[in-house]
């Protein structure tokens, strides 16, 4: 069973990225990540670090904690 906390984080980056009208590669490239990464983070796949979350929010041009509410 998937975390929900986890799945509410991958639903908030994959909303700021589709209304940025991003593709996951593209995000993954401001991220410097790999696509597959942001495709699990998106999916609630994975448990993000910190950095990976400061990273993902900074290419987004938003803040960490909007990602988290």
């Amino acid at each position: 069973m998937l975390n929900p906390y986890r799945k509410n984080v991958g639903r908030k980056v994959r909303a700021f990225r589709t209304r940025l009208g991003w593709s996951q590669e593209a995000l993954a490239e401001k991220a410097d990540m790999h696509w597959t990464y942001i495709s699990g983070v998106e999916r609630g796949k994975y448990n993000l670090s910190l950095d990976s979350l400061v990273r993902i929010a900074k290419a987004l041009g938003r803040a960490p904690s909007e990602l988290l509410k």
